[in-house]
C-alpha cells in the first residue's frame, strides 16, 4: 500500500479502535475492582493475623485467586467463550472482551487489596481496637484510607496489564488496537499500521502510569509525606 492509502486507513480505523481500547481497559478495570475489593478484604480478614482468622476460608479463597492469576490470558479468553456468550450474547467484539478481561484482572486486584491492607501494620489496628472501634470501622475508616497510595499503585499496574491483555483479545475477534495490529497489521503484512498501534499502546501505558503516579504523589503530599 502507498503512504497515502496507509494514512487514510489509519485515520479511519485508529481513532475508533483507540477509544474501544480505552473502553475495554477502564470498564473491565472498574468491574475487576468491584470484584477484587471484597475478595481482598476477605483474604485479609481471614488470614491468621487478620480481624476474623479462618484458615479454611483463607486457604480456599487463596487457592481460587491463585488459580485465576495463573491461567494465561490467551487460554482464558478461549476457555470461557460459552460464559462470555451467556453474559453478553456474543463472544466477539469489544464488549464481549470485557468479560475475560474482568475475570483475568479480578484475582490480581484481590491480591493488591490484601497486600495493601496488610501493609498498614498491626499497630494501627491495635490502637483502633483499644479505642473501641468495631472491626468494620477499622477496615473502612482506618485500613483503606491509610493504604490508599498502595491501592492506587496496584490499580495502576492492573490497568497497564489490561492494556496488554486487550491487545491479545484481538486474536479471538476482540476490538481495540489489538484488532488493528493483528487483522490489518500482521495478517496483511502492513508494517505501517503495526508501528502506529505499537506507538499508541506504549503511549497509553505511559499515560496510565503517569496519571497513577501523579495521584499517588497527590495523596502522599496531602498527608505530608512529600
Amino acid at each position: 500500500m502507498t503512504f497515502q492509502e496507509n494514512l487514510t486507513l489509519t485515520l479511519r480505523l485508529v481513532p475508533i479502535e483507540f477509544l474501544n481500547t480505552l473502553y475495554m481497559v477502564f470498564v473491565s478495570g472498574f468491574f475487576a475492582f468491584l470484584i477484587g475489593v471484597p475478595l481482598g478484604v476477605l483474604l485479609y480478614a481471614s488470614d491468621k493475623s487478620g480481624l476474623y482468622p479462618s484458615p479454611w476460608i483463607y486457604r480456599g479463597m487463596g487457592t481460587i485467586v491463585n488459580i485465576g492469576r495463573s491461567i494465561p490470558f490467551a487460554i482464558l479468553i478461549v476457555a470461557i467463550i460459552p460464559f462470555t456468550r451467556w453474559i453478553v450474547g456474543t463472544s466477539l467484539g469489544t464488549t464481549a472482551s470485557i468479560v475475560p478481561l474482568t475475570i483475568a484482572a479480578a484475582p490480581f486486584m484481590a491480591r493488591v487489596i490484601e497486600g495493601a491492607l496488610k501493609e498498614v501494620g498491626g499497630e494501627m489496628v491495635e490502637a483502633a481496637t483499644t479505642m473501641g472501634a468495631t472491626k468494620a470501622f477499622i477496615i473502612s475508616k482506618v485500613l483503606f484510607p491509610e493504604s490508599l497510595p498502595t491501592i492506587v499503585s496496584g490499580v495502576t499496574l492492573a490497568l497497564v496489564t489490561l492494556v496488554g491483555y486487550s491487545a491479545l483479545a484481538g486474536l479471538v475477534g476482540g476490538g481495540g488496537l489489538g484488532k488493528i495490529a493483528i487483522q490489518y497489521g500482521y495478517q496483511r503484512f502492513n508494517g505501517f499500521l503495526m508501528i502506529i498501534t505499537l506507538i499508541l499502546i506504549v503511549l497509553l501505558v505511559e499515560g496510565i502510569e503517569y496519571m497513577g503516579n501523579a495521584l499517588v504523589r497527590s495523596i502522599e503530599k496531602k498527608r505530608g509525606k512529600r
